[in-house]
């Protein structure tokens, strides 16, 4: 099965050769991300911001394209619209309105009137800003809690050195997706939280890979320097993650173009959130054990024990 190999042999690339530049670029790109965030933030979407929220079902399959151009004819702003569960069955989301109870009731009837006598409403709700912020709140705690355990789980497997660089990874490739969503001025929801938890659990996961392979090798190559060994781990597992990624991003990229406005976000957010988190498994996570001080002793004492009794 020779032609199903991805890379012919071991490649050897020098990858730390180019640690500054990269540690310079991200650095550049994280401070942009908190300059927008500080200056424009985010584009709240009608989950964090409040406004009302309507389940329809309609006599024959609903069809989205139609129904969001006709509420986007009633000048309501920001109209949402997202089939769930069976075909005629559609979740309608409308931002809050001005005028308080009444305003929100108007645009209410407003919808009933431009989808007519036939829609049954099955569901009629308004969420107050006070729910949004506790919305904000909990998306936060989120991401907190997800990084706090993925540290303690890196921590555990491996050393505290491994640890601090999959959470200095994490935290680069969040605050960089956040702040794509920041300066662009994408909708931020609930979808793009649970995107950015995805992005998160993708990114350590490939990171767990290549810090698999530089612990045997640590045990394996014991005089070899840490740079070079790091480098050399890489192109071990550079096939795996080039073909990981990739075949992700075909699936995403299809996801994107042809699932419809209501995932286009959030598929482009893990397009996105990919590529940074490949991008940061290899220049940013492992890079940064060279100065974490690794040692070996543990290791190699463990397999001289080891040797000790086999020999015995």
């Amino acid at each position: 099965m020779r032609f199903m190999k991805f890379l012919a042999g071991t490649p050897h690339v020098p990858f730390l050769r180019f640690k500054g530049l990269c540690f310079a670029l991200s650095a550049l790109l994280m401070l942009g991300s908190l300059v927008s965030l500080a200056t424009q933030g985010l584009n709240f979407g009608i989950d964090f911001r409040g406004g009302i929220l309507m389940e329809v079902r309609t006599p024959q399959p609903a069809n989205l394209s139609e129904m969001r151009s006709t509420l986007g004819q009633l000048g309501l702003g920001e109209v949402s619209l997202q089939e769930f569960g069976a075909e005629t069955d559609v979740l309608i989301r409308i931002q809050q309105q001005d005028g308080g109870e009444a305003g929100q009731q108007a645009a209410i009837e407003a919808v009933r009137g431009a989808l007519g006598d036939d829609v049954n409403y099955r569901r009629v709700e308004f969420v107050g800003p006070k729910v949004g912020a506790e919305l904000i709140q909990d998306g936060i705690l989120a991401v907190l809690i997800a990084l706090g355990a993925i540290l303690m789980y890196i921590w555990f497997r491996f050393e505290w050195q491994f640890g601090v660089g999959g959470v200095l990874t994490l935290i680069h490739d969040v605050l960089i997706t956040i702040g794509l969503f920041s300066v662009l001025q994408l909708e931020f929801n609930l979808s793009t939280v649970a995107a950015i938890l995805t992005i998160a659990g993708y990114s350590i996961n490939d990171t767990v890979v290549v810090y698999d392979r530089i612990r045997e090798n640590l045990r394996k190559y014991k005089k070899l320097d840490i740079s070079a060994l790091c480098d050399l781990s890489l192109n071990d597992t550079l096939a795996r993650t080039l073909l990981t990624s990739g075949t992700t991003i075909l699936a995403l990229v299809a996801l994107f173009s042809f699932g419809g406005p209501v995932v286009r976000d959030f598929s482009g957010a893990l397009i996105f959130g990919i590529l940074i988190g490949t991008y940061s498994s290899i220049f940013i996570a492992t890079p940064v054990l060279t100065y974490m001080n690794l040692r070996r002793d543990s290791d190699n004492a463990a397999e001289d024990a080891g040797k000790a009794t086999t020999a015995g």
